[in-house]
């Protein structure tokens, strides 16, 4: 063991391995600190184990997906985009590809593979590996970093990358250590929540919805301040509220929300988009075809029958009865249902179901074309500790491997270079 290094990286997800291999590759010492037995514990959870790398959009398009505080990533994204993370892997034995020509994955389709070859990689660069090693501490004089202390030891460096991740998946490791270290050195944490997971709602007929997988849900929060949050996409109903695709991007909306006010409504289109008049010409001419059809099977056209028969119940028709039987009333508030289904929003499971944290460190002290903390010199930050997040969709590995490039830089000003 070394008494001092060029860089110590505390964090062994995607940002600190990028950021220790970028600063190795550039000629420094670099020693990795992870608190747990092995490296890249959340890592290997991420996407179900199948690791959605990154994605195939633009950087302009990927950066308004993380909302009005996108545009911080840029200088790192124009660095180290989608196209230089794949080029990275390949490089070091990793092929990936899109199927949907859009989100990538490596061909294994396991996050094994991506963490086998990074470590490796850090291998080969001697790069110093040392786990079961939590730190305690962030050593500083005068503004400037000088090392890190652990429960046992104490590093030295003129260099520190904390990228110890959020508070998602406390089982693996997260519990917000980054948080403590940067407030204990003069930094501004935000109001941090959990993020990417599933939502209970208030109520009960959910319950019995639970077979299917509702396609291309809209859903918007009805909330007269907050009627801009909608989201869109697959969702599944569980036995206690919903989750699926369109949830976990939304919840990122949400959690924050239930923060503030004990329930949440939103309004779900469950019919692709359909309105009233078009929900109303579809019953009409599937009526036609056999009028003998009851409002149960006419209904089940557009939806599966477990929540065509939930839906009946909420609006007080009779499934059994002929659809053109029903009182008129009874017709418009079924099709109202339809076209937009009422829920709300009361809960959820905290950070050990949430795949990602929202909130963190405030990117108002944080250099976004090094990401050197503009209160202490030779301090940087990177990944989901900062106060950004984005959906699902290899949105945050991106951010994370771009910003562990950028901060693995080391460079103290000026703005940052491609990898050759």
């Amino acid at each position: 063991m070394k008494e001092k290094y060029d860089l110590i990286v505390i964090g062994s997800g995607a940002a600190g391995m990028m950021a220790a291999i970028t600063a190795a590759r550039n000629g420094k010492t670099v020693l990795l600190l992870e608190k747990l037995s092995k490296i890249g514990t959340k890592l290997k959870a991420t996407g179900g184990g199948r690791c959605n790398l990154t994605n195939t959009l633009d950087n302009e398009t990927f950066m308004a997906r993380f909302g009005r505080d996108g545009k911080f990533m840029m200088p790192a994204l124009e660095a180290f985009d989608h196209k230089a993370l794949i080029a990275f892997f390949r490089e070091i034995g990793v092929e990936s590809h899109a199927p949907d020509g859009y989100r990538v994955f490596p061909v294994t389709h396991s996050s094994s593979t991506v963490i086998s070859a990074m470590e490796t990689e850090m291998q080969r660069l001697g790069i110093e590996i040392r786990c079961s090693q939590k730190v305690t501490e962030l050593s500083y004089t005068d503004s400037q970093i000088t090392g890190a202390e652990t429960l046992t030891d104490t590093f030295k460096a003129e260099h520190v990358v904390v990228a110890t991740g959020g508070k998602g998946y406390p089982v693996l490791g997260a519990e917000g250590d980054g948080y403590g270290l940067a407030e204990s050195v003069g930094h501004k944490v935000t109001e941090v929540f959990p993020a990417m997971m599933p939502l209970k709602t208030k109520e009960k007929w959910v319950a019995n919805c639970t077979a299917d997988t509702i396609a291309k849900v809209a859903i918007t929060v009805n909330m007269k301040k907050y009627k801009r949050l909608k989201a869109q996409g697959d969702l599944i109903f569980t036995r206690s509220g919903i989750r699926g695709p369109v949830v976990l991007d939304f919840s990122r909306e949400i959690t924050p929300l239930l923060g503030k006010y004990e329930e949440v409504p939103v309004l779900m289109n469950l019919t692709k988009g359909m309105n009233e008049e078009q929900i109303r010409s579809h019953i009409k001419k599937e009526w036609a075809k056999n009028p003998h059809r009851n409002t149960l099977e006419v209904v089940s056209t557009l939806l599966p029958e477990s929540v065509s028969r939930e839906l009946c119940s909420l609006a007080e028709a009779d499934p059994a009865v002929s659809f053109g039987k029903l009182e008129g009333r009874t017709r418009d508030r079924l099709i109202s249902l339809l076209a937009v289904t009422p829920l709300t929003i009361n809960g959820h499971d905290g950070f050990k179901m949430a795949m990602i944290t929202r909130g963190g460190v405030s990117l108002k002290e944080i250099d976004p074309y090094t990401m050197q903390s503009r209160k202490i010199k030779g301090l940087y930050f990177c990944g989901e500790l900062m106060n950004l997040d984005g959906p699902c969709g290899g949105y945050n590995l991106q951010w994370s491997f771009a910003s562990g490039y950028t901060a693995g830089l080391l460079l103290a000003e000026g703005k940052i270079s491609s990898p050759q």
